[in-house]
C-alpha cells in the first residue's frame, strides 16, 4: 500500500506540460520553432516558418509508406476541417524511401487541404530533431513548441483544443 501512495505522490509532483509531452520527442517544450529551407512539391524553395507563423501550427513529419502516419490521418483531417482557419497545418515529407512523384500520387488520392513540403536534404528533420516519421510538433501562436509526440496513439485533436483555448 505504501508503494501505491509513493507512486501517487510521485505522479502528482512530476512536472508536466498542459499541451503535451515534456520534450522527449523532437524539441523541448517552450523552445523556439526553427525554420528550415525546404521545397514545395513544384520544386520551389520555401521556408518552413512561412507556413507556421501567424497562428498556432501543427507540423507532421510524414512519409507515404508510414503506417503510423496513416493512422494519424483521421485526426489531422478532423483538425483541418474543424480548426483549419485557426491553425496552420503542414506535412513535412521526408526524403527517405520516397520521391516527390510518390508524394504527389498520394495526394491525388487523398488531399487533406494543407500543404506538403519536400525535405529532400533533411533540413527540417535536423532542425526539429525528428528521428522518425509520425512525429508531430505543435507550435503556439508565438512560434514556441507547445507539444511534441510520436506514433498513432497521440491525441492530436485534444491537444489542438487545449492549444486553441483563448
Amino acid at each position: 500500500m505504501r508503494f501505491l501512495f509513493n507512486l501517487l505522490v510521485f505522479c502528482l509532483i512530476l512536472p508536466t506540460n498542459i499541451y503535451g509531452q515534456s520534450g522527449y520527442v523532437s524539441l523541448p517544450i517552450g523552445s523556439e520553432g526553427p525554420s528550415a529551407q525546404l521545397q514545395d512539391l513544384d520544386g520551389n524553395t520555401v521556408e518552413l516558418v512561412d507556413y507556421t507563423k501567424g497562428k498556432p501550427a501543427l507540423i507532421e513529419f510524414w512519409a507515404s509508406w508510414c503506417e503510423q502516419c496513416e493512422a494519424l490521418q483521421p485526426q489531422l483531417d478532423q483538425i483541418q476541417n474543424e480548426y483549419g482557419d485557426r491553425m496552420n497545418i503542414v506535412a513535412v515529407a521526408v526524403g527517405v524511401s520516397q520521391s516527390v512523384r510518390r508524394v504527389k500520387r498520394h495526394l491525388e488520392n487523398h488531399n487533406p487541404g494543407y500543404p506538403f513540403l519536400w525535405d529532400a536534404r533533411g533540413a527540417a528533420v535536423r532542425a526539429y530533431d525528428a528521428t522518425t516519421t509520425s512525429i508531430v510538433v505543435m507550435l503556439d501562436g508565438q512560434g514556441k513548441v507547445a507539444y511534441t509526440g510520436v506514433g498513432p496513439s497521440q491525441d492530436l485533436v485534444g491537444v489542438t483544443r487545449r492549444l486553441l483555448v483563448p
